[in-house]
C-alpha cells in the first residue's frame, strides 16, 4: 500500500499487509481483493463505499476507524472487534464470510444484511439490530444479550439461542424450526 494519505476508487489485489499499520488514511469506493490484512492494525482510518473481496482480515485491529457502507464478500473475519469501530454512520454489509468470534457489542446496525454468513460465538450485546436479515446464517453460540432485534428475519437462520425475556424481538420473524432457539433456556422437549 502506498504512502498517500487518500485513496479514492483504487484497487487493492493481493496485498500482503499480515501484522503491519496502517493509521491515519481515507479509503473512498476502493476495493480490496484476494488480500491478506491479518493481525494488522487499521486505526483511525475512514473506508466509504468500500468492498472487500476474498480477503483475510482475521484479528484485524480498527479501533477508531469509520466503516460507511463497506460490504465484505467470501472474507474471512475471525476475531475481529468492531465494538472498536466509530460509531457515525457505521454501516457494513456480508456476503458468504466466517465472521465468527467477532464483537458487535453496542453497535447500531439497523437494516445490516448478514448473508450466508457464519456467526458462530459473536457477541450482539446491547447491539441494534432492528431490521437486520440474518439469511442462512449460522449463529451457534451467538450471543444476543440487550440486543434491539424488532422487525428482524430470522426465517432462514439456524443454531441461534435468543432469550426473548432478554432481547427485544417484536415483530421479528422466525421459522418453525428455529422457534426452539427462543424457548431453550426453559429446557422443554419439543416433538
Amino acid at each position: 500500500m502506498d504512502q498517500d494519505k487518500t485513496h479514492e476508487g483504487k484497487l487493492f489485489e493481493k496485498i500482503v499487509y499480515a501484522g503491519k499499520a496502517v493509521k491515519n488514511r481515507e479509503f473512498e469506493q476502493c476495493t480490496f481483493k484476494e488480500c491478506d490484512l491479518s493481525d494488522s492494525t487499521f486505526t483511525h482510518n475512514r473506508f466509504t463505499e468500500c468492498v472487500f473481496i476474498g480477503c483475510n482480515l482475521s484479528m484485524m485491529k480498527l479501533a477508531n476507524t469509520s466503516l460507511r457502507d463497506v460490504t465484505f464478500k467470501h472474507c474471512k473475519l475471525l476475531g475481529i472487534n468492531f465494538s472498536e469501530c466509530e460509531d457515525f454512520l457505521f454501516s457494513v454489509r456480508f456476503e458468504n464470510c466466517i465472521l465468527d468470534y467477532a464483537s458487535f457489542m453496542k453497535k447500531k446496525m439497523t437494516k445490516t444484511k448478514f448473508i450466508h454468513t457464519s456467526l458462530k460465538q459473536v457477541v450482539f450485546t446491547n447491539t441494534n439490530l432492528s431490521n437486520a436479515v440474518f439469511d442462512n446464517t449460522d449463529l451457534a453460540d451467538a450471543i444476543f444479550n440487550g440486543t434491539e432485534l424488532k422487525e428482524a428475519d430470522f426465517v432462514t437462520a439456524y443454531n441461534y439461542i435468543i432469550d426473548p425475556e432478554l432481547n427485544n424481538i417484536k415483530k421479528a420473524k422466525f421459522s418453525l424450526h428455529g422457534v426452539v432457539g427462543l424457548l431453550a433456556k426453559h429446557a422443554i422437549h419439543i416433538e
